[in-house]
């Protein structure tokens, strides 16, 4: 009885367990997690696209493979939804934009068939701002997505719909991209454990760029174990992207019970300011406490160049998205405007129909930053702080192995906050941003609440050293138990 009526919730490794004992069969998994997107979804809308009938399609040969002692794969029967500027071949990939609201792509993207491969099933595309464009999931063309905790709330962004979808039960993993926290963030904001990967660890081919340089894919899900799980399986070299790193395979699950005994833990006190609530420093200041108890020795470190981050992630996220969305120009794919001229006003029409105004705002300040009387005097600057942020966190990693941060200076705001003064971006994206900026992992887990709301803490880690993080996190998950809350 109990399983039935929570099966919706139950973990990747819950979900593993009773297949291979036959305890529950994948389809009611699915149906159960598609009964309770027909339930919930008006209220939190977490999707663009919902795939009901690949799910079922897709458990129903799961099952098949279970009777016949077949390998199913190491996700095989889970179901997951994916973030919807992830390319899925034959399905809609619309980047939260009504630029892209016809485009079905002919190809996947690497982790999409990664996952595929490995028995995952597909629920669906979630919503996001446009073009992962935002913070709290407000910009997209679509529609404005919930938090599953309070529904007057943001649920962040722009990962917003991918971690409004498992924190509602409506997905037991899905993957984001993060650019400037866009993973950590509404995981921070929903109670779930999301991780901002390795630049090059993870392949982009396949997700639609924002900033080349700083995005990232990376999973969200309940607990640190499944994190491991879903990172073991769209980890790896990939020829077909660039970026990406040739490194010997990891089992990110090999050792992360091991404990934090010995762990030295870097607490920057620049990430402990004003900006930051009184309850989120509490709490993660408390954290601090428990890894201590654990046996790590934390200590209070500087990281001067913080200061800096948000301008340089503006200037350079920037100037990248106007490079990047000059190919959307109405003539190739994308958007077309009826209302023209001659081949000028098309392009300007097309464009200008296409693209909401956060894009159009970015892309016109990356314009700014590169033209020929500014480059020299903002996005080289830009370049140049960026290159002492990296060497900054590696002075900090010369003498300890993690750094422990609040992920958001508060919890989630309410719908409809005006996010456009300096104060409230810093609060929503100063704490994330300088990961991708350095390129390096970080990993968001929910270490508290504040009057029902998740709070999350935020643990960064050598470039390619997210075992080190997933350990740590996982044994400060099983230290203060807050699955049995997270899961109700």
């Amino acid at each position: 009885m109990v399983l039935k009526l929570k099966i919706y919730n139950l973990s990747i490794h819950e979900i593993k367990n009773k297949l291979e004992n036959r305890e529950v069969k994948a389809i009611e998994i699915v149906e159960a997690n598609l009964n309770r997107i027909n339930s919930v979804e008006n209220k939190v809308n977490s999707y663009i696209t919902i795939t009901e009938d690949i799910a079922i399609e897709k458990a129903k040969d799961i099952d098949k493979k279970i009777n016949n002692n077949e390998s199913i794969g190491v996700l095989g029967g889970v179901p997951m939804a994916i973030k919807d500027n992830i390319c899925t071949e034959g399905i809609l990939t619309s980047c939260g934009s009504k630029m892209l609201e016809n485009f079905t792509p002919p190809y996947n993207a690497m982790v999409y068939e990664k996952l595929l491969s490995e028995g995952g099933i597909m629920l669906g595309k979630t919503n996001m701002d446009e073009f992962a464009m935002g913070s709290s999931t407000e910009t997209s063309f679509y529609k404005h997505t919930k938090n599953p905790w309070d529904i007057n709330k943001i649920p962040g962004g722009s990962s917003g719909g991918s971690a409004a979808a498992v924190a509602a039960g409506e997905a037991a993993f899905t993957l984001g991209s993060d650019t400037g926290g866009s993973i950590r963030q509404p995981a921070s904001f929903c109670g779930l454990v999301g991780l901002k990967t390795t630049y090059g660890l993870v392949s982009r081919y396949g997700l639609i760029a924002m900033a080349s340089s700083l995005d990232s894919i990376g999973p969200i899900t309940r607990n640190v174990k499944d994190a491991a799980l879903v990172l073991n399986a769209i980890a790896g070299y990939d020829s077909s992207d660039g970026t990406s790193i040739n490194k010997d395979k990891v089992d990110y699950l090999n050792g992360i019970n091991d404990g934090v005994k010995g762990l030295k833990v870097a607490i920057p006190k620049e990430y402990f300011d004003e900006d930051v609530s009184d309850t989120v420093k509490k709490s993660v200041l408390k954290t601090a406490e428990v890894f201590k108890d654990l046996g790590a020795v934390c200590k209070e470190v500087s990281l001067s160049s913080t200061k800096y981050v948000m301008a340089t992630y503006g200037i350079i996220s920037e100037a990248e998205i106007s490079l990047n969305f000059a190919r959307f120009d109405g003539i190739r794919y994308g958007h077309r405007s009826f209302n023209y001229k001659d081949i000028e006003s098309f392009v300007k029409s097309s464009r200008s129909e296409g693209f909401g105004s956060e894009v159009k705002k970015r892309i016109m300040k990356g314009t700014y930053w590169l033209s020929k009387d500014n480059y020299e005097k903002y996005y080289k600057k830009a370049d140049y702080t960026r290159k002492l942020i990296k060497a900054d966190f590696n002075n900090v990693f010369s003498n300890y192995d993690i750094i422990l941060t609040p992920t958001v200076a508060t919890t989630a705001l309410e719908i409809g906050t005006n996010q456009e003064s300096t104060t409230t971006k810093k609060k929503l994206d100063g704490y994330v941003a300088a990961a991708n900026l350095a390129g390096i992992p970080a990993l968001s887990v929910p270490c508290d609440f504040d009057k029902g709301l998740p709070i999350g803490m935020q643990l960064i880690g050598r470039a390619f050293d997210e075992k080190t993080l997933l350990r740590a996190a996982r044994a400060f998950e099983k230290a203060i138990n807050l699955n049995n809350i997270l899961s109700t």
